[in-house]
């Protein structure tokens, strides 16, 4: 708030907050001021959502960290006025939100360009050791750091403050948790931004709302337990300043964590570079699936009907809904070739899962030729099977532009059946004159004379030939 009021103060306009540490009094007076409109901006969390709040006209409603508001919450605050416009601000959007935004159901920036002078966050895993947390924590108080201890329980906090206490004796230890009051919170948090302490041992509290340029050193117990986006939000508070921030992910050590979960660790290890936000989202829609859009369940499978046939029947539904014409139909491809992606070419079963969606959803040739380009730039040069999947994704796609539903490829000619709303005529009068010659038209099909081989050759003829309409 007092970014805000500072940044209106020449303009005359009342800035205000309202949350759980705002005072009885003070809380009616924002209410108060909200209702009548002489209070013009508010800075609150879910307080804002009560009952007892009312808004005489608002217009913007900014949701910072939506990545911690629970789907019933959002739509709460969405409520609070008609027709308003909402701005949501993630590092790490949650899988439904990423996905919503995929497939237009929201307008997705990327505000890829990090602070100036920001440097990567270095991250580790490994199994819990506290001769290891020691010599972190040691080691960061030297170069005149302050460290974050994160724990996922609160019933764990204390015996985490001990053993640490008992390891680094030279150490100051301060405790945060959501069970303390508001004012013993903001005692310890505002103590330790100011220098105080040399450890806050904490939970998940710490995840955003801190800005403490000498935290440089985060250790992250039992990292199994967290999310991926909370962990990317956790590794955030951290290497603020131009020092090198260091993040240490540490498992709980008795046995390995699951499989999911060693997947998550690993990903954030990797995508440690600035900027990596929308990258780990992608990956975690990757890991858990999208959910459910239209309800409140977070993770959710689609192995009934299908990733790609759920896409394409979303996609339909968005485009019905927005009153634009829906035409549900896709083109019947005869050509003796198939495709695939080998599993030692693209290992992980969901990144295959990923692509094969993607493909499904193409409905253009230059988005299968840019497709085309990410998978050799991510894989390598692919092998024939690949080229013949990215090529009837592409032959698919431009039947769909010029309203070709069927193709059929023999060894000595290939047939283009058209749909009843094409023209057959207009479409050969856009042939170059080479290709016109060889073109005979019976009905609603058109079909080009051209002896060919293979079943590889007739794709590419095949491919060449609707490139040719132009």
């Amino acid at each position: 708030m007092e970014t805000f009021t500072r940044r209106f103060a020449d303009l005359g306009i009342a800035v205000a907050q309202l949350s759980r540490l705002t005072s009885p009094a003070e809380a009616a007076a924002v209410k108060a001021g909200l209702a009548d409109g002489s209070i013009r901006v508010v800075v609150g969390t879910q307080a804002l959502a009560a009952a007892d709040v009312a808004f005489r006209d608002l217009g913007l409603l900014i949701v910072d960290e939506e990545q911690r508001l629970g789907t019933a919450e959002k739509e709460r605050l969405r409520a609070l006025g008609a027709g308003i416009h909402v701005l949501t601000l993630t590092a790490t959007p949650i899988p439904r939100t990423l996905q919503s935004a995929l497939v237009g159901l929201q307008d997705l920036s990327v505000i890829a360009t990090p602070p100036a002078r920001r440097r990567p966050i270095r991250t580790s895993v490994a199994p819990f050791d506290l001769a290891t947390v020691k010599t972190a924590l040691t080691r960061e108080a030297a170069r005149g750091g302050q460290s974050f201890v994160v724990v996922p329980h609160i019933e764990g906090l204390d015996r985490m403050a001990a053993s640490l206490a008992e390891a680094c004796p030279a150490l100051k230890i301060l405790s945060a948790h959501g069970r303390m009051s508001p004012d013993e919170v903001d005692d310890a948090m505002m103590a330790f931004a100011e220098g105080d302490a040399d450890v806050l041992v904490a939970t998940s509290i710490v995840e955003s709302g801190l800005d403490v340029p000498r935290a440089n050193t985060m250790v992250v117990c039992d990292a199994e337990r967290f999310g991926m986006s909370q962990l990317h939000q956790l590794r955030g508070r951290v290497g603020r300043s131009r020092l090198q921030g260091l993040c240490y992910l540490m498992t709980e050590g008795r046995e390995p964590p699951g499989e999911t979960a060693a997947q998550r660790l690993s990903t954030l290890a990797a995508f440690d570079k600035l900027g990596s936000g929308m990258a780990l989202a992608g990956r975690d829609l990757d890991l858990r699936g999208a959910g459910d859009l239209v309800g409140e369940e977070q993770a959710g499978h689609l192995r009934l009907i299908g990733l790609g046939l759920y896409q394409h029947l979303l996609g339909l539904a968005i485009r019905a809904a927005r009153g634009e014409a829906v035409e549900d139909w896709t083109p019947e491809i005869r050509i003796d070739r198939a495709g695939s992606l080998p599993s030692d070419y693209v290992p992980e079963p969901e990144l295959r899962l990923n692509i094969y969606a993607r493909l499904a959803r193409v409905t253009e040739a230059h988005e299968a030729e840019a497709l085309s380009e990410e998978i050799d730039d991510r894989f390598g040069p692919p092998p024939p099977e690949v080229q013949d999947l990215l090529a009837l994704a592409r032959l698919r796609a431009l039947c769909r532009t010029l309203g070709v539903a069927r193709v059929d490829a023999g060894p000595k000619a290939i047939a283009l059946d058209l749909r009843p709303n094409v023209a057959a005529a207009d479409l050969v009068d856009r042939a170059p004159p080479g290709l016109r010659d060889r073109l005979t038209l019976k009905g609603a099909r058109l079909i080009y004379a051209q002896p060919s081989g293979t079943s590889h050759e007739r794709l590419s003829l095949a491919s060449h030939l609707l490139a040719g309409f132009g």
